[in-house]
């Protein structure tokens, strides 16, 4: 008889997970996600990722404000096992314990670094050489539960987020069927977190999206790519946002103060950093579509030359 298994998460990333599921030797009883959200400028009510690729597949979807809502449709389906991936919200001990085998949560960092909604984010912000997968027993307390199993994976020194994210995703994915049948094993050992090397990765506020310059050069570097495509770092340039997007640096002798604007190098835009020069190759200012660096100064050189970014908000 095939396990019942539950299913919970939300963004995209958990979509391979999801995926990866269905081909499995298991029968999916029902799909959790966030609610439906308004998005956008036009505020679309928009399906999570999760739900419309469940609905695709043919699973029933649940999307409770407050999960605890539907305790008894969750036990009335009687799992052997639910797995969870950046579901977003805590789940109830009295939940996690429903499934005869626990609950598992793929997480994208190799914990216990990195506890919290942005992994990947805080992974290339620190200048991080290595991430990877992480197979945990769920408990009340974020991302802090016994290990199972763990799998690694570079960063590349030009990674971004999307870059990172799909190579973890397929990881988390692979990971999770390398192991299937152990899972469901009665017999499934694991192992404590050590405490004393946690480190966490809280969603990315508004404030941490805001860049200054007066930094080391690899450092503006790693904080720009390591919020790009989403949310996107940004500058304050005569108060208006410039958000950030492909960038590059070089380390060189620094002639002007931290911030300031040298001018367009190779078709890039030129900013002093404090050990060189950060060149922008790619930018949205603020109220304008995405465009280029050399498209930006071609209109703007007049106002831009010489001009600093500020260093405080």
């Amino acid at each position: 008889m095939k396990k019942r298994i539950i299913f919970m998460g939300t963004p995209e990333f958990s979509v391979q997970i999801l995926n990866r599921l269905s081909t499995l030797n298991c029968d999916i009883v029902g799909v959790v996600s966030q609610p439906d959200r308004k998005v956008g400028r036009k505020q679309v009510l928009t399906q999570t990722p999760i739900k419309k690729r469940a609905l695709e597949l043919n699973y029933p979807v649940f999307q409770p404000e407050k999960i605890g809502d539907i305790f008894e449709t969750l036990a009335n389906l009687k799992p052997d096992l639910m797995v969870t991936c950046a579901y977003g919200q805590f789940i109830p001990e009295r939940i996690l314990n429903l499934p005869t085998f626990g609950s598992v949560n793929v997480h994208a960092s190799l914990l216990p670094k990195y506890r919290g909604g942005a992994p990947i984010h805080k992974a290339i912000i620190q200048g991080e050489t290595e991430s990877g997968i992480t197979l945990m027993r769920m408990v009340k307390k974020m991302d802090a539960g016994d290990i199972l199993f763990q799998e690694k994976c570079p960063i590349y020194s030009t990674d971004t987020v999307q870059e990172l994210h799909d190579r973890l995703a397929q990881l988390g994915a692979d990971l999770l069927a390398k192991h299937w049948n152990a899972l469901l094993s009665s017999e499934l050992t694991s192992h404590p977190q050590d405490e004393s090397l946690v480190t966490y990765a809280y969603n990315i506020t508004s404030e941490q999206e805001f860049v200054r310059f007066n930094r080391e050069s690899l450092s503006v570097y790693n904080h720009i790519r390591g919020l790009n495509p989403w949310p996107l770092a940004y500058g304050l340039l005569a108060d208006k946002k410039v958000k950030l997007i492909q960038v590059s640096y070089e380390i060189c002798p620094v002639k002007s103060p931290a911030g300031t604007i040298l001018g367009l190098i190779q078709h890039k835009l030129a900013i002093q950093t404090l050990d060189g020069i950060l060149y922008v190759e790619s930018l949205q200012v603020e109220g304008k579509t995405r465009m280029s660096a050399q498209e930006a100064w071609l209109g703007l050189e007049k106002q831009w030359m010489g001009q600093v970014f500020k260093d405080r908000l």
